[in-house]
């Protein structure tokens, strides 16, 4: 199983990158021919190049940003995170697809957060602590 802890390896790699701002580090994990999807933008970015530039010319750097689990096997893992910019947070879900040790296929998914309804606060406990 070396490559599972490779790409364990990658994954650490890239998010601790991500969090310090680190571009160049950031994207290492990618292919020259990646793809990353935001479905509720109905954004497709080709390209590790354009996907760095992208996220390079984001207007503002993150001021929170937390890993909260990675979980995956075999080619597709997923890491859930929060990031906060300009005061408000941000959940993400980001399913990468690998092929060998590298991300062919990213789809990243943002939920702002929100208050849960008391009506159904008898079946609930609240265990995701939320920043506003």
């Amino acid at each position: 199983m070396q490559t599972q802890q490779n790409i364990r390896s990658a994954l650490d790699r890239h998010w601790l990158a991500s969090a310090a701002g680190d571009q160049a580090a950031e994207h290492e994990i990618y292919h020259d021919d990646a793809v990353c999807t935001y479905p509720q933008s109905g954004e497709v970015i080709h390209g590790r190049r354009n996907l760095q530039a992208l996220r390079s010319h984001h207007p503002g750097k993150p001021s929170g940003f937390a890993v909260r689990r990675i979980t995956g096997e075999g080619s597709v893992w997923v890491t859930e995170y929060q990031i906060d910019y300009a005061g408000k947070s941000a959940f993400t879900v980001s399913i990468m697809e690998f092929r060998g040790d590298k991300v062919a296929r990213e789809t990243q998914y943002f939920a702002d957060p929100f208050d849960a309804p008391a009506w159904r606060a008898q079946w609930v406990a609240q265990g995701v602590a939320q920043a506003k």
